[in-house]
């Protein structure tokens, strides 16, 4: 099992995906509320640990080449954000189901080429990750997103 902050990390970067993907092309802003839950800063002003994580983890997408934003909102979200063509083509892409064990795809030969074809896009196999809810198979889309 991993260490929980990689397990959150991967788990914030499918939500981000899943949702500037339903959003592209257009600009959004980006809450971090949005993508790890709810969080009331102390006295001090600052979130949980948890909260600058996720916040940490779009900061990293975007300097990794995966999304652009025009600014920051305090460190509570991300304005003007959207995928960028390498975040784009990534997530348009179909991933090789031969590396991905264990992730329920209704991958029916005698479906339409069309339908075929969005069951093997990487977007779908993010979604299909977050609604299984399984930390292993959301580690493991993520892990072959960030490796092409």
């Amino acid at each position: 099992m991993a260490d929980i902050h990689i397990a959150d990390f991967y788990k914030d970067v499918a939500r981000i995906f899943a949702q500037l993907y339903l959003s592209f092309p257009r600009k959004i802003t980006l809450f971090v509320e949005d993508i790890s839950g709810p969080d009331s800063p102390d006295e001090f002003g600052l979130h949980c640990t948890r909260f600058q994580s996720c916040f940490s983890t779009m900061i990293w997408l975007a300097e990794t080449g995966y999304i652009h934003y025009e600014s920051t909102i305090r460190q509570e979200a991300l304005d003007q954000v959207t995928l960028s063509h390498k975040g784009f083509t990534v997530l348009y892409s179909r991933l090789d189901m031969e590396e991905l064990s264990g992730i329920a795809v209704d991958a029916d030969k005698e479906l339409p080429p069309s339908v075929q074809e969005t069951y093997a896009s990487s977007i779908y196999l993010v979604r299909q990750a977050l609604k299984s809810g399984s930390s292993h198979a959301i580690e493991q889309v993520v892990q072959t997103l960030l490796r092409k």
